[in-house]
Protein backbone atom coordinates (compact mmCIF):
# COMPACT_ATOMS: atom_id res chain seq x y z
CA UNK A 1 0.00 0.00 0.00
CA UNK A 2 1.37 3.56 -0.98
CA UNK A 3 1.84 5.56 2.22
CA UNK A 4 0.05 8.56 2.80
CA UNK A 5 1.93 10.08 5.46
CA UNK A 6 4.70 12.02 3.46
CA UNK A 7 4.66 15.03 1.45
CA UNK A 8 7.18 16.65 -0.94
CA UNK A 9 9.15 18.19 2.02
CA UNK A 10 9.80 15.11 3.69
CA UNK A 11 10.51 12.91 0.66
CA UNK A 12 13.39 15.62 0.33
CA UNK A 13 13.81 15.79 3.42
CA UNK A 14 14.73 11.49 3.02
CA UNK A 15 17.26 11.77 0.15
CA UNK A 16 19.23 14.73 1.99
CA UNK A 17 19.42 11.78 5.20
CA UNK A 18 20.56 9.06 2.81
CA UNK A 19 23.26 11.35 1.10
CA UNK A 20 24.24 12.41 4.74
CA UNK A 21 24.68 8.61 5.46
CA UNK A 22 26.15 7.41 2.30
CA UNK A 23 28.73 9.78 3.27
CA UNK A 24 29.35 10.64 7.11
CA UNK A 25 27.59 7.29 8.52
CA UNK A 26 28.55 3.95 6.37
CA UNK A 27 32.08 4.13 5.78
CA UNK A 28 33.03 4.37 8.97
CA UNK A 29 30.30 2.56 11.00
CA UNK A 30 32.19 -0.98 11.12
CA UNK A 31 35.21 0.90 12.60
CA UNK A 32 32.77 2.89 14.90
CA UNK A 33 31.39 -0.69 16.08
CA UNK A 34 34.93 -2.06 16.95
CA UNK A 35 35.84 1.14 18.83
CA UNK A 36 32.69 0.72 20.73
CA UNK A 37 31.41 4.46 20.10
CA UNK A 38 30.33 7.01 17.29
CA UNK A 39 32.72 9.66 16.25
CA UNK A 40 32.38 13.06 17.82
CA UNK A 41 33.16 14.22 13.88
CA UNK A 42 29.94 12.46 12.97
CA UNK A 43 27.96 14.08 15.66
CA UNK A 44 29.34 17.88 14.26
CA UNK A 45 28.89 16.76 10.53
CA UNK A 46 25.24 15.86 11.53
CA UNK A 47 24.76 19.21 12.96
CA UNK A 48 26.08 20.67 9.98
CA UNK A 49 23.80 18.97 7.93
CA UNK A 50 20.55 20.20 9.91
CA UNK A 51 19.66 16.72 11.22
CA UNK A 52 19.70 17.79 14.91
CA UNK A 53 17.59 19.88 16.98
CA UNK A 54 14.52 19.47 14.32
CA UNK A 55 11.94 20.83 16.72
CA UNK A 56 14.31 23.82 18.56
CA UNK A 57 12.73 27.10 17.28
CA UNK A 58 15.65 28.80 14.72
CA UNK A 59 16.58 31.35 16.93
CA UNK A 60 18.71 28.72 18.82
CA UNK A 61 19.81 27.24 15.64
CA UNK A 62 17.29 24.14 14.96
CA UNK A 63 15.13 23.40 12.58
CA UNK A 64 12.03 24.96 13.81
CA UNK A 65 9.60 22.54 12.68
CA UNK A 66 7.00 20.60 15.21
CA UNK A 67 6.23 17.73 12.62
CA UNK A 68 7.15 14.83 13.93
CA UNK A 69 7.26 13.29 9.93
CA UNK A 70 10.73 14.76 10.22
CA UNK A 71 11.61 12.72 12.89
CA UNK A 72 9.98 9.49 11.57
CA UNK A 73 12.29 9.58 8.25
CA UNK A 74 15.72 10.38 10.01
CA UNK A 75 14.62 6.88 12.85
CA UNK A 76 13.34 5.26 9.56
CA UNK A 77 16.46 5.93 7.17
CA UNK A 78 19.56 5.28 9.93
CA UNK A 79 17.77 1.75 10.48
CA UNK A 80 17.18 1.02 7.21
CA UNK A 81 20.96 1.85 7.04
CA UNK A 82 21.85 -0.67 9.61
CA UNK A 83 23.06 2.11 12.37
CA UNK A 84 21.04 2.22 15.21
CA UNK A 85 24.28 3.00 17.19
CA UNK A 86 24.68 6.56 15.80
CA UNK A 87 21.76 7.67 18.81
CA UNK A 88 20.29 10.78 16.86
CA UNK A 89 16.77 9.60 17.85
CA UNK A 90 17.52 9.74 21.18
CA UNK A 91 19.67 13.30 21.29
CA UNK A 92 16.50 14.87 19.27
CA UNK A 93 13.47 12.75 20.00
CA UNK A 94 13.79 12.15 23.49
CA UNK A 95 16.29 14.85 25.23
CA UNK A 96 15.02 17.41 23.07
CA UNK A 97 11.43 17.78 24.09
CA UNK A 98 12.85 18.34 27.74
CA UNK A 99 14.72 20.84 26.97
CA UNK A 100 12.56 22.45 24.77
CA UNK A 101 9.83 22.49 26.59
CA UNK A 102 11.17 22.76 30.11
CA UNK A 103 14.31 25.05 30.01
CA UNK A 104 13.80 28.46 30.82
CA UNK A 105 15.20 30.85 28.20
CA UNK A 106 18.91 31.33 30.04
CA UNK A 107 19.23 27.72 29.97
CA UNK A 108 18.12 27.55 26.19
CA UNK A 109 20.17 30.10 25.27
CA UNK A 110 23.34 27.86 26.92
CA UNK A 111 22.64 24.43 25.63
CA UNK A 112 20.69 24.74 22.58
CA UNK A 113 23.07 25.80 19.87
CA UNK A 114 25.50 23.24 21.14
CA UNK A 115 22.65 20.63 21.14
CA UNK A 116 21.96 22.23 17.88
CA UNK A 117 25.93 21.59 16.59
CA UNK A 118 26.31 18.32 17.38
CA UNK A 119 29.07 20.35 20.15
CA UNK A 120 26.97 18.95 22.95
CA UNK A 121 25.74 15.78 23.42
CA UNK A 122 22.94 14.38 25.44
CA UNK A 123 21.66 11.88 27.31
CA UNK A 124 19.35 10.95 30.26
CA UNK A 125 19.97 8.91 33.14
CA UNK A 126 16.50 7.32 34.89
CA UNK A 127 17.60 3.23 35.20
CA UNK A 128 20.10 2.23 38.18
CA UNK A 129 21.66 -0.68 38.85
CA UNK A 130 18.13 -1.37 41.03
CA UNK A 131 15.67 0.67 39.11
CA UNK A 132 14.93 0.32 35.85
CA UNK A 133 11.12 0.36 34.58
CA UNK A 134 10.24 1.25 38.21
CA UNK A 135 11.07 5.00 38.24
CA UNK A 136 9.62 5.15 42.49
CA UNK A 137 12.59 2.67 43.11
CA UNK A 138 14.85 5.41 42.07
CA UNK A 139 17.78 5.97 44.83
CA UNK A 140 20.15 8.83 43.59
CA UNK A 141 19.39 11.69 45.69
CA UNK A 142 20.26 15.36 45.73
CA UNK A 143 19.70 17.65 49.09
CA UNK A 144 19.93 21.53 48.87
CA UNK A 145 22.75 23.38 49.70
CA UNK A 146 23.07 27.31 49.44
CA UNK A 147 22.23 27.82 45.65
CA UNK A 148 23.76 23.93 44.38
CA UNK A 149 21.99 20.69 44.88
CA UNK A 150 24.73 18.36 45.96
CA UNK A 151 23.93 14.68 44.09
CA UNK A 152 24.77 11.49 44.81
CA UNK A 153 23.98 7.51 42.71
CA UNK A 154 24.52 5.73 40.67
CA UNK A 155 22.94 5.19 36.93
CA UNK A 156 23.79 2.63 34.59
CA UNK A 157 22.04 1.28 31.09
CA UNK A 158 22.97 5.18 29.81
CA UNK A 159 23.24 5.61 26.38
CA UNK A 160 25.89 8.02 25.10
CA UNK A 161 26.76 7.95 28.61
CA UNK A 162 30.78 8.45 27.37
CA UNK A 163 29.85 10.98 25.18
CA UNK A 164 27.21 13.11 26.75
CA UNK A 165 28.32 16.48 27.73
CA UNK A 166 25.06 17.19 29.31
CA UNK A 167 22.89 14.15 31.39
CA UNK A 168 19.74 15.04 32.44
CA UNK A 169 19.54 13.00 35.80
CA UNK A 170 16.42 12.21 37.27
CA UNK A 171 17.19 12.16 41.36
CA UNK A 172 15.12 12.37 44.55
CA UNK A 173 14.45 16.20 46.32
CA UNK A 174 12.03 15.06 48.74
CA UNK A 175 12.51 11.53 50.44
CA UNK A 176 9.01 10.86 51.20
CA UNK A 177 7.37 12.00 48.09
CA UNK A 178 7.62 8.49 46.37
CA UNK A 179 7.07 9.18 42.81
CA UNK A 180 6.12 12.47 43.16
CA UNK A 181 9.74 13.63 45.01
CA UNK A 182 11.84 13.45 41.62
CA UNK A 183 13.24 16.18 39.69
CA UNK A 184 15.41 16.92 36.80
CA UNK A 185 18.98 18.06 37.20
CA UNK A 186 21.41 18.60 34.34
CA UNK A 187 25.12 17.55 34.71
CA UNK A 188 27.57 18.90 32.47
CA UNK A 189 30.88 17.16 31.75
CA UNK A 190 33.63 17.98 33.98
CA UNK A 191 31.16 18.69 36.90
CA UNK A 192 33.59 17.69 40.11
CA UNK A 193 32.43 14.13 41.30
CA UNK A 194 31.13 13.34 38.20
CA UNK A 195 32.56 10.31 36.86
CA UNK A 196 31.91 7.61 33.96
CA UNK A 197 32.12 4.03 34.21
CA UNK A 198 32.32 1.20 31.88
CA UNK A 199 31.55 1.37 28.09
CA UNK A 200 29.22 -1.37 28.86
CA UNK A 201 29.51 -4.54 26.78
CA UNK A 202 26.10 -5.53 24.75
CA UNK A 203 25.03 -8.10 22.65
CA UNK A 204 24.02 -5.41 19.75
CA UNK A 205 24.26 -2.10 19.22
CA UNK A 206 28.35 -2.21 19.63
CA UNK A 207 29.35 1.32 18.42
CA UNK A 208 26.06 2.99 21.00
CA UNK A 209 28.31 4.06 23.99
CA UNK A 210 26.19 2.54 26.61
CA UNK A 211 27.47 3.21 30.36
CA UNK A 212 27.18 3.57 34.21
CA UNK A 213 27.45 6.53 35.79
CA UNK A 214 28.34 7.81 39.21
CA UNK A 215 27.50 10.95 41.07
CA UNK A 216 29.61 11.47 44.30
CA UNK A 217 29.10 14.95 46.06
CA UNK A 218 28.32 16.55 42.91
CA UNK A 219 27.33 20.28 43.03
CA UNK A 220 24.93 21.24 40.52
CA UNK A 221 23.89 24.92 40.78
CA UNK A 222 20.87 24.87 40.92
CA UNK A 223 20.30 26.79 37.65
CA UNK A 224 20.62 23.44 36.56
CA UNK A 225 17.05 21.91 37.67
CA UNK A 226 14.90 21.29 34.69
CA UNK A 227 11.24 21.44 35.10
CA UNK A 228 9.44 21.70 38.42
CA UNK A 229 11.25 20.92 41.44
CA UNK A 230 9.43 17.47 42.58
CA UNK A 231 8.00 17.74 38.55
CA UNK A 232 10.03 15.41 37.06
CA UNK A 233 7.61 12.08 37.35
CA UNK A 234 4.96 14.37 35.08
CA UNK A 235 7.57 15.69 33.21
CA UNK A 236 9.02 12.23 32.51
CA UNK A 237 4.77 10.77 31.76
CA UNK A 238 4.35 13.95 29.51
CA UNK A 239 7.11 12.74 26.91
CA UNK A 240 6.94 9.02 27.20
CA UNK A 241 4.73 8.50 24.42
CA UNK A 242 7.44 9.88 21.51
CA UNK A 243 10.04 8.19 23.45
CA UNK A 244 8.38 5.23 22.85
CA UNK A 245 6.43 6.15 19.54
CA UNK A 246 10.11 6.45 18.13
CA UNK A 247 10.85 3.17 19.29
CA UNK A 248 8.15 1.75 17.87
CA UNK A 249 9.06 3.87 14.04
CA UNK A 250 12.64 2.29 14.43
CA UNK A 251 10.91 -1.09 15.09
CA UNK A 252 8.44 -1.17 11.99
CA UNK A 253 11.32 0.15 9.63
CA UNK A 254 13.67 -2.39 10.67
CA UNK A 255 10.81 -4.95 10.11
CA UNK A 256 10.49 -3.89 6.85
CA UNK A 257 14.07 -4.01 5.75
CA UNK A 258 14.57 -7.42 6.87
CA UNK A 259 11.55 -8.48 4.95
CA UNK A 260 12.73 -6.73 1.80
CA UNK A 261 16.01 -8.70 2.06
CA UNK A 262 15.38 -12.03 3.00
CA UNK A 263 12.65 -12.06 0.22
CA UNK A 264 15.76 -11.21 -2.21
CA UNK A 265 17.79 -13.80 -0.69
CA UNK A 266 15.19 -16.34 -0.55
CA UNK A 267 14.89 -15.78 -4.29
CA UNK A 268 18.44 -16.55 -4.85
CA UNK A 269 19.98 -18.99 -2.82
CA UNK A 270 18.62 -22.49 -4.03
CA UNK A 271 17.87 -26.26 -1.98
CA UNK A 272 17.06 -29.13 -3.54
CA UNK A 273 17.86 -27.51 -7.22
CA UNK A 274 15.79 -24.81 -7.01
CA UNK A 275 14.93 -21.63 -5.41
CA UNK A 276 13.82 -21.16 -1.53
CA UNK A 277 11.09 -18.89 -2.99
CA UNK A 278 9.66 -22.36 -4.72
CA UNK A 279 9.19 -23.71 -1.54
CA UNK A 280 5.50 -23.47 -0.40
CA UNK A 281 6.36 -22.91 3.32
CA UNK A 282 8.70 -20.11 2.31
CA UNK A 283 6.24 -18.53 0.64
CA UNK A 284 4.07 -18.52 3.63
CA UNK A 285 6.58 -17.05 5.72
CA UNK A 286 7.30 -14.52 4.13
CA UNK A 287 3.33 -14.29 3.22
CA UNK A 288 2.52 -13.68 7.09
CA UNK A 289 5.72 -11.23 7.80
CA UNK A 290 4.41 -9.27 5.05
CA UNK A 291 1.09 -9.36 6.28
CA UNK A 292 1.69 -8.26 9.71
CA UNK A 293 4.28 -5.41 8.55
CA UNK A 294 1.59 -3.96 6.52
CA UNK A 295 -1.11 -3.99 9.00
CA UNK A 296 1.50 -2.94 11.66
CA UNK A 297 2.69 -0.10 9.16
CA UNK A 298 -0.80 1.15 9.01
CA UNK A 299 -1.41 1.76 12.75
CA UNK A 300 2.22 3.87 13.25
CA UNK A 301 1.28 5.67 10.16
CA UNK A 302 -1.47 6.77 12.22
CA UNK A 303 0.51 7.06 15.47
CA UNK A 304 3.02 9.72 13.82
CA UNK A 305 0.15 11.19 12.02
CA UNK A 306 -2.26 11.76 15.49
CA UNK A 307 1.78 12.98 16.93
CA UNK A 308 2.12 15.43 14.60
CA UNK A 309 -1.05 16.95 15.33
CA UNK A 310 -0.48 16.76 18.70
CA UNK A 311 -3.26 13.99 19.44
CA UNK A 312 -1.34 10.84 20.34
CA UNK A 313 -1.95 9.86 23.76
CA UNK A 314 -0.02 7.71 26.41
CA UNK A 315 -2.21 4.08 25.45
CA UNK A 316 -2.24 4.37 21.52
CA UNK A 317 1.83 4.99 22.40
CA UNK A 318 2.17 2.17 23.96
CA UNK A 319 0.16 -0.02 21.98
CA UNK A 320 2.55 0.86 19.11
CA UNK A 321 5.62 0.21 21.53
CA UNK A 322 4.77 -3.02 22.18
CA UNK A 323 3.19 -4.29 19.32
CA UNK A 324 6.05 -3.10 16.81
CA UNK A 325 9.05 -4.45 18.84
CA UNK A 326 7.94 -7.80 19.85
CA UNK A 327 7.09 -7.80 15.69
CA UNK A 328 10.63 -6.55 14.79
CA UNK A 329 11.79 -9.52 17.83
CA UNK A 330 9.55 -12.38 15.89
CA UNK A 331 10.54 -11.02 11.82
CA UNK A 332 14.51 -10.78 12.92
CA UNK A 333 14.22 -14.43 14.19
CA UNK A 334 12.32 -15.57 11.49
CA UNK A 335 14.07 -14.22 8.51
CA UNK A 336 17.44 -15.03 10.30
CA UNK A 337 15.99 -18.83 10.03
CA UNK A 338 15.43 -18.33 6.60
CA UNK A 339 18.84 -17.47 5.65
CA UNK A 340 20.13 -20.40 7.45
CA UNK A 341 23.91 -20.56 8.67
CA UNK A 342 24.42 -17.74 6.84
CA UNK A 343 21.69 -15.57 8.93
CA UNK A 344 24.47 -16.38 12.57
CA UNK A 345 26.97 -15.23 10.05
CA UNK A 346 27.85 -11.28 11.43
CA UNK A 347 28.87 -10.24 8.03
CA UNK A 348 24.92 -10.41 6.79
CA UNK A 349 22.90 -7.59 7.75
CA UNK A 350 20.21 -10.03 9.28
CA UNK A 351 22.95 -11.17 11.88
CA UNK A 352 23.26 -7.95 13.18
CA UNK A 353 19.70 -7.08 12.87
CA UNK A 354 19.00 -9.61 15.13
CA UNK A 355 21.26 -8.50 18.20
CA UNK A 356 20.81 -4.98 17.38
CA UNK A 357 17.27 -5.21 17.82
CA UNK A 358 16.73 -7.38 20.86
CA UNK A 359 16.97 -4.39 23.23
CA UNK A 360 13.84 -2.77 21.50
CA UNK A 361 11.16 -4.96 23.55
CA UNK A 362 13.48 -3.50 26.74
CA UNK A 363 14.38 0.02 26.82
CA UNK A 364 11.55 2.79 26.59
CA UNK A 365 9.72 0.72 28.80
CA UNK A 366 9.20 -2.86 28.74
CA UNK A 367 6.91 -4.86 27.05
CA UNK A 368 5.27 -6.20 30.09
CA UNK A 369 4.94 -2.47 31.32
CA UNK A 370 3.37 -1.68 28.19
CA UNK A 371 0.54 -4.19 28.63
CA UNK A 372 -0.15 -2.64 32.35
CA UNK A 373 -0.43 0.23 31.09
CA UNK A 374 -3.06 -0.38 28.36
CA UNK A 375 -4.40 -2.56 30.67
CA UNK A 376 -5.58 -0.04 33.48
CA UNK A 377 -6.34 2.21 31.10
CA UNK A 378 -9.05 -0.29 29.89
CA UNK A 379 -10.10 -1.67 33.51
CA UNK A 380 -9.56 0.93 36.28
Amino acid sequence: MKRQLFEAEHHAFRETVRTFLAKEVTPHYEQWERDGIVSRDAWRAAGRQGLLGLAVPEEYGGGGTADFRYSAVLTEEFTRAGAPGFAIGLHNDIIGPYLTSLATEEQKQRWLPGFCSGELITAIAMSEPGAGSDIQGIRTTATEDGDHWVLNGAKTFISNGILADLVIVVARTTPEGGAKGLSLLVVERGMPGFERGRNLDKIGQKSQDTAELFFTDVRVPKENLLGERNGAFVHLMHHLPQERLSIAVAAIAAAEHLLEITTGYVKQREAFGRPLAKLQHIRFEIAEMATECAVTRTFLDRCIADHSRGELDTVHASMAKWWATELQKRVADRCLQLHGGYGYMTEYRVARAFTDGRVQTIYGGTTEIMKEIIGRSLLR
